[in-house]
C-alpha cells in the first residue's frame, strides 16, 4: 500500500511525536530521581530508535544521515538523504525545566532541500516547510541576536559588535533558529563547529520562512557532503543579510 504522506507531513509528523516521547521521557525520569546523564543519554535512544523505525517502514529506499545512527553508505549516492538530529540540544533536555532543546527532520535532495520540520517540544511548537511560517515584522531599533549559552563564538561578537545588537542567549541551534524564525530574535551567527545535523532542518525552516540562510563567508549551505562537519552558519532577517556579512567581512 503506497504511503500518502508528503516529505514534509512525514517531517513535521516525526518531528512533532519524537518530541511527545522525549518530553513523556523525560517528565519519568526526573520524577523517579534519575541523573541528568540517564536523562540525556535515554532521550538520545528513545528518539533515534523511534525515528529509524519510521523512516524503515514509510521511506525504506531512502538514505538516513543521523546524529545517532550508523554511517548509512547509500547516502553518498542517493538523490533523497534525511539528515537528523533526533534531539538538539541534550544538555538542555537533561536540565529540568529548560525548554531550548528540539527535533530535527530535514529532507535534502540532490542539491536543495525537499522538506524539513524543527520541534520545539516543551513550548509544544512544530515549524515546517510546508506550510512555511510567515515572515515576522522587523519593528526593533537594535538588531536582536541570539547566541550559545556557554560561549559567544567570534563571528557573533563581530556582528553583535558592528550592527550593535541586543544579546540573548539560548541552547540548541533549532531553538536558536526558531527564535529567529518567530522574530524573537533577529540573527543567529554560529562559526567554530557544528555537523551537518544541527544546521540542515533549521536552516531549510528558515529559509522557507523568507530569511537569509547562508555559510559565514555568504556562501551557500550544501549538504550530504562525505563529511559531516559543516562548521557554521547564519540565520538572519534578509534585510540584515549585507550588514552582517558586511560586519563579518567588512
Amino acid at each position: 500500500m503506497p504511503d500518502t504522506e508528503s516529505d514534509a507531513q512525514l517531517a513535521t509528523r516525526l518531528a512533532t511525536e519524537a518530541g511527545h516521547r522525549l518530553l513523556e521521557l523525560r517528565e519519568q525520569m526526573f520524577t523517579a530521581g534519575a541523573a541528568s546523564h540517564e536523562v540525556k543519554d535515554a532521550g538520545d535512544a528513545v528518539a533515534q530508535e523511534f525515528l529509524a523505525a519510521e523512516f524503515a517502514q514509510h521511506r525504506p529506499d531512502d538514505a538516513v544521515l543521523s546524529e545517532e545512527g550508523s554511517e548509512d553508505p547509500r547516502r553518498f549516492d542517493a538523490d533523497r538523504v534525511w539528515i537528523v538530529d533526533p534531539l538538539d540540544g541534550t544538555r538542555e533536555y537533561g536540565e529540568q525545566g529548560r525548554s531550548d532543546w528540539a527535533v530535527h527532520i530535514a529532507l535534502w535532495t540532490t542539491d536543495c532541500f525537499g522538506a524539513a520540520a524543527v520541534s520545539l517540544p516543551a513550548a509544544d511548537r512544530t515549524f515546517s516547510t510546508d506550510p512555511a511560517p510567515p515572515l515576522p515584522p522587523y519593528t526593533r531599533d537594535r538588531p536582536r541576536l541570539v547566541t550559545s549559552r556557554s560561549r559567544a563564538p567570534y563571528a557573533a561578537v563581530l556582528v553583535a559588535e558592528g550592527l550593535g545588537c541586543e544579546a540573548v542567549r539560548l541552547g540548541s541551534a533549532g531553538a536558536k533558529a526558531m527564535s529567529v524564525v518567530t522574530g524573537e530574535a533577529d540573527i543567529y551567527v554560529h562559526d567554530g563547529g557544528m555537523y551537518q545535523w544541527d544546521s540542515a532542518a533549521p536552516a531549510a525552516v528558515a529559509a522557507a520562512a523568507g530569511m537569509h540562510t547562508s555559510r559565514i563567508d555568504g556562501t551557500p549551505l550544501v549538504y550530504n557532503d562525505r563529511d559531516p562537519w559543516l562548521p557554521d552558519f547564519i540565520v538572519c532577517r534578509p534585510e540584515l543579510a549585507e550588514p552582517v556579512l558586511k560586519a563579518l567581512w567588512g
